[in-house]
């Protein structure tokens, strides 16, 4: 096989895994097995001491079906390697705990599941913790001085796009011997690689446009081998690694990501400039709109906005729950990045664990819905906005 790296996604995406199947399978075929046997002790050693590559015990993650969707995950992110896991926050939870000792800062607005791991779960094992905002001055730089040891941030940021520089970041966080780490689920590695931006790991919900038909449950990690040999290390003990189903699912989905997310950006963008000039809209959070505070930041680091947007209504929180209640094409839901639209209030889902001060801080607010924009015609999502966005 040709180095890939000099080709596009697409290609990668489709040709990036490193073991071909030995029957001639274009894909590597699910192997739905716990334990591989071997001839003799010497080859049982090798594989299991890591200076092979071989199926080996599949809760440890030594199962070709899942090798071949890491070399494609990987490729996707132009890192040097990948690990798969059974969830996303699988995923953040083994990168905090093998990388974050020294004390982790969660800086900006961040998925309530990762602030709740932040905020309760690592102080409880004694690591130290702080949660930082972007306008909240020399703040970070006062944790990066003490000796905080890794900075996670999420740009576009969940729920409300906001946009982080990471080149500037990185500089920053190296400049003190600290690690970043940038949640790329909302953008993609279509839209987004953080990777040659400075960061030194990325992570991602698979579940979300990765999987793309919210039919898969997944996570991953991907940097150097160095960084993700102690993640490995959790993630055998914790038991997170993926089964060989998802597995093959996920590397059967990636397939058509490019297509996939090109379409939910293109969608995205229409909705949101159609939305800013509606009476029922105060604000669109979208980094694709010329009127986002970190729209000039997005076009140098991103290729494409993504296909979340976040709209605050003029209306209350009940009024609120009713427009959302009256889409028809729009699926009330938790979650993100299918074929079909999703709507949500981070109120009562992503950030229900949250104070109300703690929301108010965060900026937000009880009239927000967050929208997952999908693979209909965007003429009928416009059409379906338009009428809920009557009631207000």
């Amino acid at each position: 096989m040709p180095r890939l790296d000099r080709y596009g996604l697409a290609t990668r995406t489709i040709h990036g895994q490193q073991q071909r199947d030995p029957f001639g399978s274009p894909h590597m075929p699910i192997y739905d097995t716990t334990t591989f046997a071997f001839d003799d002790t010497a080859s049982l050693r090798e594989v299991g001491e890591g200076k092979k590559r071989g199926g080996f015990y599949s809760r440890y993650g030594m199962n070709p079906t899942l090798y071949a969707l890491e070399d494609v995950l990987a490729g996707l992110e132009g890192a040097e390697a990948a690990l798969s896991f059974s969830a996303g926050m699988g995923a953040i939870s083994a990168l905090l705990l093998a990388h974050g000792k020294k004390g982790v800062v969660g800086y900006g607005e961040i998925y309530g599941g990762t602030l709740g791991l932040m905020a309760k779960g690592l102080p409880s094992l004694g690591y130290p913790v702080d949660l930082v905002l972007d306008d909240e001055g020399d703040a970070l730089e006062r944790r990066l001085r003490e000796g905080i040891g890794l900075v996670f941030v999420e740009t576009p940021s969940n729920p409300t796009l906001a946009i982080t520089d990471i080149e500037k970041l990185a500089r920053q966080a190296h400049a003190h011997g600290a690690l970043v780490v940038v949640d790329n689920t909302f953008a993609t590695p279509v839209n987004q690689l953080p990777l040659p931006l400075g960061a030194d790991l990325v992570v991602h919900s698979a579940t979300k446009y990765l999987g793309g038909h919210s039919d898969l449950t997944a996570g991953a990690v991907m940097g150097t081998r160095a960084l993700l040999e102690p993640i490995d290390w959790w993630r055998q003990s914790l038991g997170s690694a993926p089964s060989p189903q998802t597995a093959s699912l996920l590397s059967r989905s990636l397939k058509t990501l490019s297509v996939r997310v090109a379409q939910h950006n293109r969608s995205a963008q229409t909705i949101a400039e159609a939305l800013q000039s509606h009476a029922a809209v105060r604000r669109v959070h979208y980094p694709g709109l010329t009127s986002h505070p970190g729209h000039e930041v997005a076009r140098r680091q991103m290729r494409g906005f993504g296909g979340m947007l976040t709209l605050e209504l003029e209306a209350d929180l009940s009024l609120t729950e009713k427009i959302a209640e009256s889409l028809r094409w729009f699926a009330l839901a938790p979650s993100l990045g299918g074929a079909e639209s999703l709507v949500t209030q981070p109120r009562t889902t992503t950030h229900v664990d949250l104070s109300d001060e703690e929301r108010q801080r965060r900026g937000i607010s009880d009239s927000m819905l967050r929208l997952s924009i999908g693979l209909e015609d965007v003429e009928d999502l416009l059409e379906d906005l338009d009428q809920a966005l009557r009631l207000a």
